[in-house]
């Protein structure tokens, strides 16, 4: 009889102890903890909900739409794909197409309110990896980027392939992520960056008609160009730059995440050269960023809090019991704070605080001693507010399905 039990396989000591340390620390509440049945791999914001709803890519084959703050984590499901999805996007006319990068070298669509599937766009040769919609000279485009090396633009209405490209001078391995620059961008062109498995950072002009890799003068050497921007020592997983109609930000920086375990600003101003590194400790998968913090997340599971002004490490906030794979930041109204959800590998969506009190008060909770956090369970269990005995089966039978 053939088994699938991990038990029954060989698992080295340090497999085991990961292992036990994880189940051990999957039952903790800290960042309001949504599960689901699988691990995700990336998310965005809703545009439509920004304040409390973010898109998910499952492992599972599936894109999800998870209100953070709904009673019951309330979720949409958009199903088709076989494979894993990679990375999710919202665009197209009146931003009612959601967009779906998976294993099975597709992207996916679907209607946003309605999940009726849309157009498939099928031409990459590997993984779909990163996509991003744009507009241009009155047109909506897709843009996707893929494990072979390519960054495809799609005409969204026609599904048309406009263009492909590629480096030709340096080589360009698998893409990871695509963000659009806004701020240098203009009703005709549409101006991106890239990222990719090697340190390379890659900046695009693409235009209905052609596009060029643009080149960047180079600070360390005046008078001379770098045709991409090497700052990081292996892999940038991730991109970002502020909102471009946040008044907060004067001037829009690029900010990185890297295998090599730092996030860093690199300045506009500067050429994008380095403003600040923010040193992690391990792989950083993601980076998001705030007017008062830079926050990082990665292989090591926790959330760092760095203060955006000094760059000093300000607290350190554990919850996700395996690698956190993306962080987005939710927007506030009504006079409530910004909040920031995290995801991980784990099955979980966490949202966090962006407020300094409400931050210093759950660091405090965190850094309490265990005997002292299992007298105040108890109390609490007796005033019934810990999950039921259906809830905690509930999400026993979830943690299984993922196994």
């Amino acid at each position: 009889m053939q088994s699938s039990d991990p038990r029954h396989f060989f698992e080295t000591d340090a497999e085991i102890q990961t292992k036990e340390r994880r189940a051990a620390k999957s039952s903790n509440r800290y960042g309001n903890p949504i599960q689901l049945k699988s691990k995700i791999l990336a998310a965005v914001v809703d545009p439509w909900a920004p304040t409390s709803t973010i898109l998910v890519a499952e492992s599972a084959g599936a894109v999800r739409r998870v209100n953070v703050d709904a009673q019951g984590s309330a979720t949409t499901v958009y199903r088709g794909p076989t494979a894993p999805v990679c990375c999710v996007a919202v665009g197209g006319p009146k931003l009612k197409t959601l967009f779906a990068g998976s294993w099975d070298k597709a992207v996916w669509s679907w209607h946003l309110d309605t999940k009726a599937p849309d157009r498939k766009y099928v031409g990459h040769s590997d993984f779909v990896k990163a996509v991003v919609c744009g507009r241009m000279a009155g047109k909506d485009y897709l843009i996707s980027g893929g494990a072979d090396k390519k960054i495809i633009v799609w005409d969204i209405e026609s599904g048309a392939r406009l263009h492909t490209l590629q480096d030709s001078v340096v080589n360009m391995l698998s893409v990871q992520d695509l963000v659009i620059d806004h701020a240098s961008s203009t009703a005709d062109e549409i101006s991106l960056f890239s990222a990719s498995s090697d340190p390379h950072i890659r900046r695009w002009k693409i235009r209905a008609d052609g596009w060029e890799q643009l080149t960047e003068p180079d600070s360390l050497k005046p008078g001379a160009e770098r045709r991409t921007i090497v700052e990081h020592e292996t892999t940038v997983y991730k991109l970002a730059l502020t909102h471009p109609n946040d008044e907060e930000e004067e001037v829009v920086d690029l900010w990185t995440s890297s295998g090599d375990g730092t996030a860093k600003c690199l300045s506009r101003l500067r050429d994008f050269a380095p403003a600040d590194t923010f040193n992690h400790g391990d792989h950083v998968r993601a980076v998001a960023v705030t007017r008062a913090w830079v926050i990082t997340g990665g292989r090591d599971e926790n959330l760092k809090y760095w203060n955006r002004a000094t760059g000093a490490l300000y607290c350190t906030l554990e919850g996700h019991f395996d690698e956190v794979t993306d962080l987005v930041v939710l927007r506030g109204s009504n006079g409530e704070q910004r909040r920031v959800c995290s995801v991980s590998i784990d099955g979980t969506v966490r949202t966090w605080p962006l407020e300094t009190a409400v931050l210093d008060a759950l660091v405090e909770e965190q850094e309490k001693p265990d005997d002292e956090e299992d007298e105040e369970d108890k109390d609490a269990e007796k005033a019934g507010n810990l999950l039921s005995a259906d809830e905690e089966a509930e999400l026993a039978a979830l943690m299984e399905d993922d196994d």
